[in-house]
Order: structure tokens, then C-alpha cells, then sequence
């Protein structure tokens, strides 16, 4: 029989976090660790009801105690952690428009916001998580991070996002500097695609394209991030900012595996 994987899905109450945990939980010999702030949230409730290997955990972006004893829970109940997936995200746009807001328009409490959640929640979450995670069993823990590709300076797309693309541009660097710093640590950040989620359908009847709502479903979104998690190697996948799947020739893709940091 093939040993358990243990993974921790930050923002699992929702949106891809959700839909994360939820094909996490239907797949055989795995233990999932829902964390959310509020870990009484009906849909964990229920998850947990369905999938006995479900754990709702407490687990609040950048909050060092709180994340600490989220830890400590997952140690005692399953003994090791061998995959996180920090998908807990904060987006907050004024109404969408292209051209794009200038920066200089940004409120400062906005930027506050947006590091505070997508920046350093991932930071907190690796200093608590560290220990248990490099002792995983496989020899090859994994530390994936839910980006995006407006974080992209390769690529870069001019849009009314500033603060949030700034935040996702700064924990970028944090998964280029956990790989250089653990060589067994696979760790990458993943662009999830436009998902329809509350986040995904900000503005997207306003963005020029037809669109009544974000195109890519959360269920091919799950499918292209764990097609990157699955398997994955310090030396194929460590360290590099992927694309969930290769664009299909719509204007809002990109038709490349990787993006360009």
C-alpha cells in the first residue's frame, strides 16, 4: 500500500484553497489540513463530514502564534507534513479599468493589506512550518505558493493591481530563495490561471472581452496546479514560477509552461 502524504492547504474554506482540499481529500492514503480562519466554515464542515482524512485547522494569514500551533496540531495528529499549498490570497481592486489606475492613487493601507496576506502569510507559515517539513518522509517536501501572473515583470500586464502584484512579485522571491537555501526543498510558485472565484470575477464583465465571468473553472484550475505538484523534483521543478497549463490561444493566456519571473 502507498504511504500517506500529508498536506496543508492555506485558505481551504474557498475559492482554489477549496477546490484543492476537495480533490485532495477524494484521493487515496492522503491527510488534508484545511486551514482557514475560521475552521467552523460550513464548507470545511462539511468536507470534513464527507472525508474522514479532512482536519479543518486554524490557520490565519501571518499570524506567528496561530500558525505555530496550526503546526504543532498537524504534528501531533499525523506525525509529518509533506506538502503546503499556500493559497490563501487577498485582492481588493477599485473598479476595473484598462488603461490601468496609476500606483500614485493606491491607498498605503491597500499595500499594508495585500503584503500582509500574500507576502508574509507565506513567510509565517514556512518559519512554523520548517521543521516538520524538511523531516518528511518522502525526502522531497514540497512548498507551493498560489502567485500569479500579474506578479510578472517578464510579462508584465498594466492593470489596476498594483498593490496586489507587487505583493506576489515579493513572495516570488521568497520561493527562489527557499530553493537555494534547502536542497531538498521543491519549492514554486504557481500562476492558477483567470479562476472563477470571487477574487477571479472582479471586474471581469468590465474587462472588454465578453466575459461574464472569469473562463477557467476551479476544478481545471486544481487539476493544472497539482499536475505541477505531483511528482514534482528538486531538479525539474524547484524554484520556478509555472503556468497551470500551457494558454489554449485566448487573449488572457500564455502559451508557455513556465512564466517569466
Amino acid at each position: 500500500m502507498s504511504k500517506k502524504i500529508v498536506y496543508l492547504i492555506s485558505g481551504a474554506n474557498r475559492g482554489i484553497g477549496y477546490g484543492l482540499a476537495l480533490a485532495i481529500a477524494a484521493r487515496p492514503n492522503t491527510i488534508v489540513f484545511a486551514g482557514a480562519r475560521n475552521p467552523a466554515a460550513q464548507t470545511l464542515t462539511d468536507l470534513a463530514a464527507k472525508y474522514p482524512n479532512v482536519h479543518p485547522i486554524k490557520l490565519t494569514s501571518a499570524d506567528k502564534p496561530d500558525n505555530e500551533a496550526a503546526i504543532a496540531q498537524i504534528g501531533k495528529i499525523a506525525g509529518q507534513l509533506d506538502v503546503i499549498i499556500a493559497s490563501a490570497g487577498s485582492l481588493h481592486l477599485p473598479p476595473y479599468r484598462i488603461p490601468s489606475r496609476p500606483a500614485r492613487d493606491d491607498a498605503l493601507p491597500a499595500f499594508h493589506e495585500h503584503f500582509e496576506v500574500n507576502t508574509l502569510g507565506p513567510v509565517v507559515l514556512f518559519q512554523a512550518a520548517h521543521t516538520l517539513l524538511l523531516a518528511s518522509p518522502t525526502g522531497a517536501p514540497v512548498f507551493a505558493v498560489i502567485s500569479s501572473i500579474i506578479s510578472s515583470m517578464g510579462r508584465f500586464l498594466s492593470i489596476s493591481a498594483t498593490p496586489y502584484g507587487m505583493s506576489k512579485a515579493a513572495v516570488n522571491f521568497l520561493v527562489k530563495t527557499l530553493d537555494a537555501e534547502h536542497p531538498s526543498l521543491v519549492t514554486m510558485a504557481i500562476e492558477p490561471g483567470w479562476v472563477a472565484t470571487d477574487m477571479g470575477n472582479v471586474g471581469a464583465a468590465a474587462n472588454g472581452l465578453g466575459l461574464s465571468q472569469a473562463p477557467v473553472t476551479i476544478e481545471e484550475s486544481v487539476t493544472g496546479i497539482m499536475s505541477r505538484i505531483d511528482g514534482a523534483t528538486k531538479e525539474k521543478s524547484s524554484g520556478k514560477f509555472w503556468n497551470f497549463r500551457v494558454g489554449q490561444g485566448k487573449p488572457w493566456e500564455f502559451d508557455a509552461e513556465e512564466i517569466p519571473w
